[in-house]
C-alpha cells in the first residue's frame, strides 16, 4: 500500500501545533487516554485476541503480542507516571555570557516527528505514543502484520482520545503494515526527523541498512551473567533464575551464564531453579559435566557454536566455562549485544574492573538484568534501550526524546 507524502506532512503540522501546546494540556490528555484504556478494555483485548489465534503459542513471539487485563492496567499505570512527570522541554542545559554581553542558552526542545518500527509488540504503541507527545513530538507508528488487529484498535482509541481532548488527530499515524510502507517512512527525509526500530536484529540490520533519516538502535539483548570466583551462591542463584525466566521474551532476558572455573561444584545449585521452568541449557563440556545427574538430562545440551551470542527469547540459555576474569571479559566482548551485563561477585576490586571494562549500555554488580527498563529506572515508561552510543543509550525516555538548540540574546551586538 503507497502511503501519500500527505500523511507524513499532516504529521509534520501536528508537530508544529503540539509544541505551542502548554504541557499541562498534554498531561491531561496522557490522563484521559489512561482512563480510556481501562474503560475500553473489551475492543481491545477481542482485537488483540484475532491476532494471537494467527500466532502459534509456541512461538516466542507469542508472549510479546499477548494483551490481558493486568498488562492494559499495567500500560494505563504507565501512562499516568509519564503525565506526572515533569516536562523535558525547556530545560536550560548550559547557559553562559559571552564578553560582549551576548547571553547562550542551550535548551531542549522536541525532535519534531519520530518513526517506531517495531514488530509484535502492541504494547508499543501506547508506550511510544505518551513518551512522544509528552516529549512534543509527533509519532508515526508501523507495526507488523502480527499485531496488526491490535495495532489498529490501539490507534483508533488513541484517536479518539486526540480529537476529544482537542488535539489534532495526526499526532498519532499509523501506517499499514507491510515492507512498503516500512521503506517509505525510512525514506521520508523531511518529514520524519528521527526513526526508532523495535525488534530483533533482522529488523534492526534492515533499518540500519535502507534508512535516509536518522535511526537510533534499540532492541537487541544479547545479555549474560558473570558468575565469578567471588561470588556469592545464593544471589546468584536468585539473579540467574530472576533474568532468565521472569519473561524470557523481553531483550533484557538473560542468554548466556559464564562460570568461572573454581566454581564449577556450585553450578548445579545456581541452576536448580531453572528446571522449574524447564529451561534447556546448552553448556560446554565442563559445565555439562558439572550439571549431569543434578539437572534434567532431557534439558541438557552440547554447546555449538551458535548457543553464543543469541538471543533466544525463550526457556534456553547458554553456559561457559571460564579459567580467569579476562577469559569472561573476552566472552562477553565477542557476543554481547552491548545491552545488559552483570557480575556476582563479593570482591570489590573486581566489581570495579568489571563495570569499567564492560561495554554496554546498562552494567549490574550483583542485580538482575531484568531491571534494564525505563520504569524500573524511574524514567515513567521507555521508547526501547538504545545499544548504540550516538544521541542515546540504555533506556531511551522522555529526556532522550529531545534534542535542543542554542537560544542567543542580546543587545544589538554585531561581529567585528
Amino acid at each position: 500500500m503507497n502511503v501519500s507524502n500527505e500523511l507524513f506532512r499532516a504529521a509534520r503540522h501536528a508537530a508544529g501545533a503540539l509544541n505551542l501546546t502548554a504541557p499541562e494540556q498534554i498531561d491531561e490528555l496522557l490522563r484521559t487516554l489512561a482512563d480510556a484504556i481501562e474503560a475500553e478494555m473489551e475492543p481491545l483485548l477481542a482485537a488483540n485476541a484475532r491476532d494471537l489465534a494467527r500466532m502459534d503459542p509456541s512461538d516466542p513471539k507469542y508472549d510479546r503480542l499477548l494483551l490481558d487485563p493486568d498488562r492494559l492496567r499495567g500500560i494505563a499505570s504507565d501512562m499516568r507516571n509519564v503525565a506526572a512527570l515533569p516536562s523535558p522541554l525547556g530545560r536550560i542545559l548550559d547557559q553562559t555570557v559571552r564578553p560582549n554581553g551576548m547571553r547562550i542558552e542551550k535548551v531542549s526542545v522536541p525532535f519534531g516527528v519520530i518513526g517506531v518500527i517495531y514488530e509484535a509488540r502492541p504494547n508499543v504503541g501506547f508506550d511510544v505514543f505518551s513518551l512522544c507527545v509528552k516529549a512534543g513530538s509527533a509519532c508515526i507508528l508501523k507495526g507488523g502484520s502480527d499485531a496488526a488487529d491490535s495495532n489498529a484498535a490501539i490507534a483508533a482509541l488513541i484517536v479518539k482520545t486526540l480529537r476529544r481532548c482537542g488535539f489534532d488527530e495526526h499526532t498519532l499515524t499509523l501506517l499499514p503494515p507491510g515492507h512498503e510502507a516500512t521503506q517509505q517512512l525510512l525514506e521520508a527525509v523531511g518529514d520524519v526527523d528521527l526513526v526508532i526500530p523495535r525488534g530483533g536484529r533482522g529488523l534492526i540490520d534492515y533499518v540500519r541498512a535502507h534508512a535516509r533519516v536518522p535511526v537510533i538502535e534499540t532492541g537487541a539483548g544479547v545479555c549474560h551473567v558473570y558468575f565469578d570466583r567471588s561470588g556469592d551462591m545464593e544471589k546468584g542463584a536468585a539473579i540467574i533464575f530472576n533474568a532468565k525466566t521472569r519473561r524470557v521474551s523481553v531483550c533484557n532476558a538473560l542468554d548466556g551464564l559464564i562460570l568461572h572455573r573454581d566454581r564449577l561444584s556450585d553450578l548445579p545449585a545456581l541452576c536448580r531453579r531453572l528446571a522449574g521452568k524447564r529451561v534447556v541449557i546448552e553448556a560446554d563440556e565442563e559445565a555439562l559435566a558439572a550439571l549431569r545427574g543434578h539437572y534434567p538430562d532431557e534439558l541438557l545440551r552440547a554447546a555449538d557454536a551458535a548457543s553464543y551470542g543469541t538471543e533466544f527469547l525463550s526457556y534456553r540459555m547458554s553456559i561457559r566455562t571460564v579459567g580467569s576474569f579476562d577469559e569472561a571479559l573476552e566472552h562477553i566482548a565477542r557476543y554481547s549485544s552491548q545491552h545488559s551485563e552483570a557480575i556476582v561477585a563479593e570482591d570489590p576490586e573486581t566489581i570495579r574492573r568489571y563495570q569499567r571494562a564492560v561495554d554496554a549500555a546498562c552494567v549490574y554488580a550483583n542485580v538482575s538484568t531484568a531491571f534494564t527498563d525505563g520504569a524500573q529506572f524511574g524514567m515513567g515508561a521507555e521508547i526501547g534501550i538504545s545499544t548504540q552510543k550516538l544521541h542515546a543509550r540504555g533506556p531511551m525516555a522522555l529526556h532522550e526524546l529531545t534534542t535542543y538548540k542554542y537560544l542567543i540574546v542580546g543587545d544589538g551586538q554585531v561581529r567585528p
